[in-house]
């Protein structure tokens, strides 16, 4: 009998990507907190309780996804296995792959190497060690397709969007999202760090009401044999009638 009966389910069931007896892999959606926080104290979903009462045992975050992000979202099923995930996580040993939708036309491809500080939750304790300083931060990016759209949006008679794969090398708190705003082309539906014209406009008129960022691949030695892991979450939804809109659905997405 499984400690969280089936007949607790009240949400729909999180696509799982990979699951053994030692972790659990899933698709998480956009808009679903990982977990409890003091900032969201309204919320009542997360993927931690929805994914422990659809399984039947409780799990354990191995790293975290923004909020607004998709995609790739490991769990250990013990404390201890997911320890030795995050150990990897901080080790820098996840290779990570993302996609992202972006304003502008950057480079076709580049590295931002730019120091972010650190960030931190309101409720996260500060004692007196407790370092502000930036932190060394590097992200890869490659561009994979653009479009330049005959609308107003912004100060200019067109607008122009990119979609960039990404891979970052270092795990700092929303480093991806600001980074691509530290080189001025932030990621659509961004609402901290993006455009309000643009993120209004691809809601309006595309009918995209989601921070165009996932997590689409990402690689890691399993935790308890060491084998090679590679789990792939393609992009669905908003996300994926977005890439088809602007014709970029094709064997690199």
């Amino acid at each position: 009998m499984p400690e969280f009966p089936v007949d607790r389910w009240i949400e729909p069931p999180l696509p799982i990507l990979y699951r053994d007896e030692h972790l659990v892999v899933i698709d998480k959606p956009p808009g679903l907190l990982v977990h409890r926080s003091e900032i969201d104290r309204h919320e009542t979903r997360f993927a931690i309780q929805i994914l422990r009462d659809q399984i039947g045992q409780h799990v354990w975050p191995a790293h975290r996804l923004d909020r607004g992000t998709s995609g790739v979202l490991v769990f250990g099923l013990s404390k201890e296995i997911a320890s030795r995930l995050g150990k990897q996580f901080e080790a820098g040993g996840v290779s990570k792959r993302y996609l992202a939708v972006v304003r502008g036309f950057p480079a076709p491809s580049g590295s931002i190497d730019h120091a972010l500080s650190r960030q931190r939750d309101p409720y996260e304790f500060q004692g007196e060690r407790s370092s502000t300083e930036a932190q060394s931060a590097l992200t890869h990016f490659r561009k994979l397709g653009e479009v330049e759209l005959p609308v107003c949006v912004d100060r200019y008679p067109t607008s122009r969007y990119a979609l960039l794969e990404l891979e970052p090398v270092t795990g700092r708190r929303h480093q991806i999202r600001r980074h691509l705003k530290h080189i001025a082309h932030p990621i659509i539906g961004d609402a901290t760090y993006g455009k309000g014209r643009h993120n209004r406009y691809f809601a309006e008129h595309l009918n995209c009401h989601r921070l165009l960022l996932a997590c689409v691949a990402m690689a890691f030695k399993h935790p308890v044999d060491e084998r090679p892991m590679e789990i792939k979450a393609p992009v669905s939804g908003e996300f994926a009638a977005t890439l088809a809109r602007f014709g970029w659905l094709s064997e690199n997405v």
